[in-house]
């Protein structure tokens, strides 16, 4: 789409962020935790078809941990009980998974730190000096830790994360809970309204939500397939989207 085509976002009441692949690069983390943890899993248990890429993105991109979990666990037929958030990394429940990908996600961020993508501290700049409000919308309970470690944190008055979400018993992307409440924390109507979305899940839980644009950011699932989950225009970096 030529640059002039493109919306520009100042127009709209508030815009609303998903972190991981459209602020921070941290999906490349999360990918490279959940990677580890279950192929390790799956050579303890016997598990096939091996884990790939694509496992990624169909059942934990976007979703909250526990969720992605046992979505995972089910396309291999595999049920464990649920469990407890507290329950230690080692243990085999969904709960106990997903803390032991926690575990390995949270080291290699405290260890390698994260810097933002120069084209989304551009548009946020470019909405700061417009005074368009903006928060962050995410199923990371990492959320908050990730953007103080960026140095963005104070960029955000809202930040709609796993945390808060499982808190208040919201429904995970794709459902439209959490967008939802986001903007009603803004104060704005998410018919005026945007959300920049990188994950099939979060797209559709931002369309679902009744957002009047939904912007795809293509990282590597693939424009074809952000459209067809409900994005309006799908971009490859949020710079092309700075005026």
């Amino acid at each position: 789409m030529p640059a002039d085509a493109l919306p520009d976002l100042t127009v709209y009441d508030a815009v609303l962020f998903d972190l991981d692949g459209v602020i921070t690069p941290t999906a490349e983390v999360h990918m490279h935790a959940w990677r580890t943890m279950f192929e390790e899993l799956f050579g303890a248990w016997g598990l096939e078809p091996a884990y790939t890429n694509r496992d990624y993105f169909d059942h934990l991109d976007g979703k909250k941990r526990y969720d992605g979990v046992a979505s995972l666990l089910h396309s291999r037929d595999v049920e464990v009980p649920w469990g407890d958030p507290g329950d230690p990394p080692e243990t085999d429940t969904v709960c106990g998974i997903g803390n032991r990908k926690n575990e390995v996600f949270s080291r290699v961020l405290r260890t390698e730190g994260i810097q933002p993508y120069p084209g989304s501290v551009a548009l946020l700049d470019v909405l700061a000096a417009a005074g368009t409000p903006v928060a962050i919308v995410s199923s990371s309970k990492n959320a908050d830790e990730v953007l103080q470690v960026a140095g963005i944190r104070d960029r955000f008055p809202v930040v709609m994360d796993g945390v808060i979400a499982e808190r208040d018993h919201l429904a995970s992307k794709p459902a439209p809970d959490v967008f939802v409440e986001a903007a009603k924390l803004l104060h704005v109507d998410p018919a005026r309204s945007a959300a920049v979305e990188d994950a099939i899940s979060g797209v559709k839980s931002a369309a679902t939500g009744g957002f009047g644009l939904v912007v795809g950011v293509d990282r590597g699932v693939g424009a074809e397939d952000l459209r067809a989950a409900g994005a309006h225009i799908v971009v490859a970096d949020l710079e092309e989207l700075v005026r």
